[in-house]
């Protein structure tokens, strides 16, 4: 009879300390399993979870741009392009320009495909006196509308001509009303509109076409001034905006309206910060709770592996004592220790195996049901670890076999002389 044969017919005759030891193997991989199962699957579950959250704050810093844009255009352009020649110090100390420059420059900034500005508004403004109401001081504006881009809505449309737009203090001080007529320089408008109060010079200011104020004050195809947004992108700082324009208009000007540009930046840099710190909350708290489930499988899996080894070993100690008799038999038929070994160690090394297929099995599907991530086939092909498999399977029959090695070298020892004249 072959070693193979007496093996399988001791596990036959005493199947049922073979299953024990089977189920002690199968409960230490089956915890070991899932444990790290769960751990995958949390690692899964985080890794969706923050690039959810990330996909959503890209999103809502998307829809706040789109609303931080709407409320630049409330709060008006927050650039100034001014010409060449023009004093800083003039248009500080006096808040006016008195230099000019081509109409030609908005339409090349337009064409010039810049992503730094957008809404450009070409004008001509000039401080006058009004003869026909007692040489009284009044701001002229000629706009001739936003010169057309490829993108964004126009923030401002041009004055229909032969109409006006007048300012709050001019229509409180003259009683006027939309539809009036008035005459400026000799020449008759309709008020198209009127502003509310803006506490500026915009109050004492009267805006008409950009063609219509060039021929009354003798300034054909010039402008002295062209307001802009600054786009909300990356890059789009005011040095990097100088640059880009001084390319293409060299010597001109450009002034950053600070107050309004700050107000978008700080509104900007809050929503920023917050959608951060939220994601790395959540970084923190995943990681936290990672912490929590390596701490506890740090004490579990020695205790689980420690209690099936010993039981295995108790197992082999109380299996050597039933067969003392056998061996003694089998011994005196010519089978040598290391054979008698032999059969206690393989039979060890077979329940290690079995109990380690299966029980990688039972913890998988423990792990998959109870994890973060949805059971199912991507959920498993995704959690399933062959390493692990592999490890177990190797490591699963070498401890049961070290656990049966002691009772296996004594009942290997036994002299079957003695053995047979006490039986």
């Amino acid at each position: 009879m072959t070693l193979w044969q007496l093996i399988t017919k001791e596990i036959r005759l005493r199947w049922v300390g073979f299953v024990l030891a089977v189920a002690s193997v199968l409960v230490a991989v089956a915890v070991l399993t899932a444990q790290l199962t769960l751990l995958a699957a949390h690692d899964l579950s985080t890794q969706r979870i923050l690039a959810q959250k990330q996909a959503d704050t890209e999103a809502e810093m998307r829809r706040m741009e789109d609303d931080y844009r709407k409320i630049m255009k409330a709060l008006g352009f927050n650039l100034l392009i001014l010409p060449a020649g023009q004093s800083l110090e003039e248009f500080y100390a006096e808040g006016r320009v008195t230099a000019d420059m081509p109409e030609q420059y908005a339409t090349k900034l337009a064409g010039a495909g810049l992503m730094t500005i957008n809404h450009l508004l070409p004008a001509l403004e000039r401080s006058i006196r009004w003869p026909e109401q007692d040489q009284r001081p009044v701001v002229l504006v000629g706009m001739r509308g936003e010169v057309p881009l490829a993108r964004g809505e126009p923030m401002m449309v041009p004055v229909p001509p032969g109409s006006a737009v007048i300012g709050d203090g001019i229509r409180r001080s003259l009683a006027l009303k939309v539809g009036d007529s008035i005459t400026l320089l000799g020449r008759k408008f309709a008020v198209d509109s009127c502003l509310p109060e803006r506490g500026t010079k915009d109050d004492i200011t009267i805006w008409i076409g950009l063609r219509q104020a060039q021929e009354m004050l003798g300034a054909r195809g010039r402008i002295n001034s062209i307001l802009a947004l600054q786009c909300l992108c990356e890059g789009s700082d005011i040095a990097s905006i100088r640059r880009d324009v001084g390319r293409l208009l060299p010597g001109v000007q450009v002034i950053e309206l600070a107050s309004k540009t700050r107000t978008r930046a700080e509104a900007r840099g809050r929503a920023a910060a917050a959608a951060k710190t939220a994601i790395e909350a959540e970084r923190v708290h995943r990681a936290r709770l990672r912490r929590d489930q390596e701490s506890f499988m740090a004490w579990l899996l020695p205790l689980v592996t420690l209690g099936a080894a010993i039981w295995i070993g108790l197992l082999a100690s109380m299996n050597a004592r039933e067969r003392t008799p056998e061996i003694g038999i089998l011994r005196a038929l010519g089978l040598r220790s290391r054979q008698i070994a032999a059969i206690f160690l393989a039979r060890a090394a077979l329940a290690g195996l079995v109990g380690a297929v299966v029980g990688y099995g039972v913890g998988f599907a423990v792990g998959l049901l109870s994890g973060e991530t949805a059971a199912g086939a991507p959920g498993a092909a995704a959690l399933f670890m062959p390493g692990l498999l592999g490890l177990v399977v190797v490591a699963a029959p070498v401890v049961a076999g070290v656990a049966s090695l002691s009772p296996a070298v004594v009942a290997a020892r036994h002299d079957p002389a003695a053995i047979l004249r006490n039986g």
